[in-house]
């Protein structure tokens, strides 16, 4: 069997090996079933890009942020849906 060795930044060790821990994983299965994937798939198993998600973009907290300060303020209302409505919505 081969044996690789890698540079990883600290942290970002420290944060996987606590992800895979509690996904049932230690660091060399999780890279083993990467690399399967990689192979499997001819290439890098998920999308790689330099696009931000959309949510996260500056306008959408601007707009995100002025909402929460109108609502706290009094300057709007919660709009209630039942569960029923959100259906019908999510169908449309």
């Amino acid at each position: 069997m081969a044996q690789i060795s890698i540079r990883i930044d600290d942290d970002l060790k420290i944060r996987a090996d606590a992800l895979f821990e509690e996904l049932g994983l230690n660091m060399t299965t999780a890279l083993n079933m990467f690399v399967r994937q990689a192979v499997r798939q001819g290439g890098i198993p998920f999308e790689i890009t330099i696009r931000v998600d959309p949510f996260c973009s500056v306008e959408n907290q601007t707009y995100l942020q002025k909402v929460i300060g109108d609502y706290e303020a009094g300057r709007s209302k919660p709009i209630i849906k039942t569960m029923t409505e959100l259906e019908k919505m999510a169908n449309e």
